[in-house]
């Protein structure tokens, strides 16, 4: 039996300039960090007693007698890539999927790390990310980016370089442990009590990068995220900190229709009315999670104002990505 348990993640700056169709003929970087809430994935073998080879549990229970029946297209194609059958795999997740979290990509990456375990293979984290990428990207075919996949492997607070070309590196971070932890203590991750398909929100975007149609707020979006590096390494106070997260929620209501709604544009205002530094949205859009950046000694009556927010979850940073947690 082998359990792996992988982080979500947190993007901080520079999300949605880790789309291939924009990187690749623009040199860009984002900063985004790993977080300790975590999807757990066991896999086990199954013995040769059932008319069943696989099954694989998330919100459904799948046994099947062929990886090709498989519904869950990421469980699927983990399993043909690696040439794995006769197991169980079970899914579970410290929060619900849909929420801007990037919960699809840990899955993948969590699945494939407890794959190669399950084969006695050892895979380095760098590996590890580019395989996910690839399988999500190529493979699946599917409209992501590929700070998800980074984070989950690798865990902590990252600088991803890339384009332009296709490749990818994790540049050097010059943030001090404490100026971290002061940063921690002002995030405050609430649920809007919506979930939503990022698929449909990524595809939105991806088609305006291709179309040129938000060349403007991406070459902002890359700019800030320099400034917001650079700010971070010279420890600024967590008031510019917050305006650079504000200026980043307002270029990324631009890059998609549906990014923001007016239901999601009202809980932003009335988080800075209520004392909240600066903001966003997690992931593309359209519903999930939002990160708030206030200060410690006003978070418990900003709770109280903010009646919009459904669930309120700690937060941590993640500094080890993947691993594999049990091995029997």
């Amino acid at each position: 039996m082998i359990i792996t348990k992988t982080p979500y993640r947190l993007s901080l700056f520079g999300g949605g300039t880790d789309y291939p169709a924009w990187f690749e003929f623009n040199p860009s970087r984002i900063i985004s960090a790993a977080m300790q809430q975590y999807c757990f994935i066991t896999v086990k073998n199954i013995p040769p007693f059932f008319d069943h080879k696989t099954i694989v549990s998330y919100s459904e229970i799948e046994k099947v007698k062929s990886i090709d029946e498989i519904k869950h297209p990421s469980a699927r194609e983990c399993l043909r890539y690696m040439g794995v059958e006769n197991v169980s795999v079970v899914y579970e997740g410290d929060l619900p999927a849909r929420s801007g979290i990037g919960s699809s990509s840990a899955f993948t990456v969590g699945l494939l790390h407890a794959l190669y375990a399950y084969k006695g293979i050892s895979i380095s984290e760098f590996d590890l990310a580019d395989e996910s990428i690839n399988l999500e990207q190529n493979i699946l075919n599917e409209n992501v980016g590929i700070q998800d996949q980074i984070m989950a492997a690798h865990g902590g607070v990252r600088i991803v370089q890339m384009g332009p070309g296709k490749k990818w590196k994790l540049g050097k971070t010059y943030i001090s442990a404490n100026y971290l932890e002061e940063l921690e203590s002002h995030i405050m991750l609430g649920f809007s009590g919506v979930s939503r398909y990022a698929e449909e929100q990524s595809k939105k975007q991806v088609n305006n990068i291709k179309e040129g149609k938000s060349e403007i707020e991406l070459r902002a979006m890359v700019a800030l995220a320099d400034d917001a590096i650079d700010s971070m390494s010279r420890e600024d106070d967590m008031n510019k900190l917050g305006s650079l997260f504000d200026l980043g929620w307002q270029i990324k209501r631009k890059l998609a229709e549906g990014v923001s709604r007016d239901w999601i544009d009202n809980i932003y205002q009335q988080s800075i009315s209520c004392g909240s530094l600066g903001g966003k949205l997690m992931g593309a859009g359209g519903g999930g999670f939002f990160m708030f950046l206030v200060p410690p000694s006003k978070q418990e009556d900003f709770k109280k104002q903010m009646s919009s927010i459904k669930v309120w979850v700690p937060f941590k940073f993640d500094m080890n990505g993947s691993k594999v947690i049990h091995s029997s």
